[in-house]
């Protein structure tokens, strides 16, 4: 007897549901924990890689913001792969390029191919190693029952990593020098291999394309023609221009007002800390509350932070109580809009759907981090693009706000697909 689909239902063709919770768990979180880790803290490299290297500000904030939109670019096809073939494999290269663009990112004689390393190649490292990839595995072996939660779990996790990472980026710099500390991330970012190894599902071993329901082209006419889908990416893309200008901007706006180096590593350090309660926190309440009234939320909260940091008298404790609070909405928004997309829209293709939103995300970071560079450049201040990121943040808010949450209709569509 033929019904209407539910799309968040978890039978399917091409059921790969062989890996405990706690394996993907583990070996999720400990991946986005290094690889995000390691990219949170790139703010701390753009003053000495800046004033060795005789470049403007403008040129670090440029091969960054080529970062973020390469990483939505490749984000995509990472998605495509991972959802088509696995996870294990995208992982794998992710962590490899990530390696050589580390790499690269230290020997660069010219801002040409610093954009290339440090811009292109960890950007399509990061595509392949962070959460549209990690996010398909924990859809294909979760229930939708605790996926949300899951979600927290695993990007609380990134978040840990910038509370980890960030001061031993910020020691490494200190004792060893900008340069000799990169190269000793790109060994230490190959740890993500054997990890990948946990992510292994059986369904893909034979490396042949799984059997779905849904083509590509289906997947992707079904979500662009879907208001709901089309306003979580404008969301997002706030989302982006908001976290990436903060992260990589923030050291050298608290250094420019005469507060030391460590005043900036301890506040993202504990942005990093608060996050893992704020991200957990939002995944546990998409399990309860409508998603859409969380985004809006965190939204609207991040303005009025933003609003009161610049307007109150600036000191290393303000710092602090901004970054912590900052820190509970840093990554929460993640949990909560890819827990929407596959209720929505079903985890056949939820790898892919994520990434196309993420794109929108690293479009606003690619924004967020090179105005912060030009502006700077040619003001000699960073507040237009403060000013900016609070106007963003209660349009995001109103927009998520008329997301519908419940599963797509798909007429003609057998039970299950």
């Amino acid at each position: 007897m033929a019904s209407n689909p539910s799309p968040s239902s978890d039978s399917a063709t091409y059921s790969v549901q062989t890996l405990s919770m706690l394996q993907v768990l583990a070996c999720g979180a400990a991946i986005v924990t290094l690889s995000m880790g390691i990219r949170h803290g790139f703010g701390l490299w753009l003053q000495p890689i800046t004033q060795a290297q005789g470049w403007t500000r403008e040129t670090f904030a440029f091969a960054i913001a080529v970062q973020n939109l390469a990483w939505g670019v490749f984000g995509i096809f990472a998605g495509m792969a991972a959802d088509r073939f696995g996870a294990f494999r995208v992982i794998v290269g992710g962590a490899l390029l990530y390696a050589l663009g580390l790499v690269g990112m230290a020997l660069s004689p010219t801002g040409l191919l610093f954009t290339l390393t440090a811009g292109v190649l960890i950007g399509a490292a990061q595509a392949g190693t962070t959460y549209a990839v990690i996010y398909g595995v924990i859809g294909r072996n979760i229930s939708s029952d605790k996926r949300s939660w899951a979600m927290g779990v695993a990007a609380a996790a990134g978040s840990f990593g910038q509370f980890l990472m960030v001061p031993i980026e910020g020691f490494l710099i200190s004792s060893l020098g900008w340069k000799e500390a990169l190269l000793a991330l790109s060994i230490a970012v190959l740890m993500i291999v054997p990890l990948a190894l946990g992510l292994h599902e059986s369904g893909f071993a034979s490396g042949k394309p799984v059997k779905r329901e849904q083509t590509i082209g289906q997947a992707l006419r079904e979500a662009f023609k879907y208001p709901s889908f089309q306003l979580l990416m404008a969301g997002y893309f706030v989302c982006g221009f908001q976290v990436v200008f903060i992260g990589v901007h923030m050291p050298s706006y608290l250094k420019d007002k005469g507060l030391s180096p460590q005043v900036a590593s301890y506040a993202l350090a504990l942005i990093g800390l608060f996050n893992v309660f704020g991200t957990y926190l939002a995944g546990s309440l998409g399990q309860k509350i409508a998603k859409r009234k969380i985004l809006a939320t965190i939204y609207l909260s991040r303005a009025i932070v933003i609003a009161v940091f610049l307007a109150a008298p600036l000191s290393p404790m303000s710092v602090y109580i901004f970054a912590s609070v900052m820190g509970l909405l840093w990554l929460s928004t993640i949990p909560p809009t890819n827990a929407v997309v596959a209720q929505i829209f079903g985890i056949q293709h939820m790898s892919m759907l994520g990434g196309f939103i993420f794109f929108s995300h690293q479009i606003g970071s690619f924004l967020g981090v090179w105005l912060g560079g030009y502006l700077y450049d040619r003001t000699g201040s960073y507040d237009i693009v403060w000013y900016i990121a609070i106007a963003l943040g209660v349009f995001a808010a109103l927009v998520n706000l008329p997301v519908r949450e419940a599963p797509i209709a798909r007429a003609g569509v057998p039970q299950g697909a």
